[in-house]
């Protein structure tokens, strides 16, 4: 059941939001509305901010006024809309953030055909077991739903505007392990190709490489080095400089070495066969974040191991050596 007559609505970005991308921001409070719908009204610039036009990849301040123009919103009830409280295992929990070593399978939020997601979740955990509830827990920066690893939660607003103030100027160092299919080769250590997102028909966001002169081109570049070879694959430490969406998927794949398990720009033929030998999903892993304590100013190093089902596939693959 929809409501009836929408009318344009005001939304006043409050202390916790701010920082949030536009998209997401609106994601978060249109639901019900499709992810494509919410694209649409932005690029149509029915959407404003202070009165002005904005892109999807704005990001919001305490105190914007954002308008959203007459949209439908399905009615859903309060126990469909509510996330089931759960923790997550922590790598470091202080008064500033929390490091989770995040599940593969889970989004990061809501949104998108996904009616909750870490953030979601966590938070209703942690309204559950203080007095009084959580009054802030954002979310730093974002993995693939399918990727597992590293995810860092704010628990303040300086920290999270420090945090991801350091995301945004490349002073993080992100590594992930990928396992490729075929043999790396040795000399291809930096991947400095641009990227382009698109969507498909169905409103499906997808990214592709593209050329250097391409307007609507954004500079990627990836730090590519060899972990291990096995027959067949390559284990593969990537190091982001750049945190484009699907970068390490599309970096690898456009250079003939699409990540074992991923469905989006894989072989998927070859995933099938991997299915069989125990692969079920694509083998990315955050595995090491590096970054300032946005507190202390210390310099703080994290590893997330490789979780059971990528270790034992690793193990036991037939094609591993």
């Amino acid at each position: 059941m929809a409501t009836d007559k929408p009318e344009v609505r005001w939304l006043t970005v409050d202390e916790e939001s701010a920082g949030q991308r536009l998209d997401n921001y609106l994601i978060r409070h249109l639901k019900g509305v499709p992810k494509t719908h919410v694209y649409r009204i932005i690029r149509s610039g029915e959407v404003r901010v202070n009165k002005g036009r904005a892109a999807a990849d704005t990001r919001v301040a305490a105190g914007d006024q954002v308008r959203v123009p007459p949209v439908r919103v399905a009615e859903r009830s309060t126990d469909a809309q509510a996330a089931p409280a759960r923790e997550f295992p922590i790598l470091l929990e202080d008064e500033h953030l929390i490091a989770i070593d995040k599940p593969a399978g889970v989004a990061v939020h809501g949104g998108s055909g996904v009616s909750f997601g870490v953030i979601e979740q966590l938070r209703r955990a942690r309204q559950y077991q203080q007095p009084g509830g959580a009054r802030f827990l954002e979310l730093v920066h974002r993995l693939d739903r399918e990727t597992s690893g590293i995810l860092l939660v704010a628990k303040k607003r300086s920290a999270l505007k420090n945090l991801q103030d350091q995301f945004r100027e490349r002073e993080t160092g992100k590594t992930y392990l990928a396992l490729v299919l075929g043999d790396w080769p040795e000399r291809l250590k930096v991947i400095d190709v641009p990227l382009r997102r698109y969507l498909l028909e169905d409103g499906e966001r997808r990214v592709r490489v593209t050329a250097k002169d391409d307007p609507e081109g954004l500079r990627s570049i990836s730090l590519v080095r060899v972990r291990e070879r096995w027959a067949g694959f390559t284990l593969l430490e990537v190091t982001i400089k750049t945190g484009r969406t699907h970068q390490i998927r599309v970096h690898l794949a456009a250079q003939g070495h699409p990540i074992a398990g991923d469905d989006k720009y894989g072989d998927f033929d070859r995933n099938k066969t991997l299915q069989k030998h125990g692969l079920k999903r694509m083998f990315l892993h955050a595995w090491r974040l590096q970054f300032t304590h946005p507190a202390s100013a210390q310099a703080v190093e994290l590893h997330a191991a490789l979780p059971p089902d990528l270790l034992s596939f690793s193990k036991h693959a037939p094609q591993a050596t």
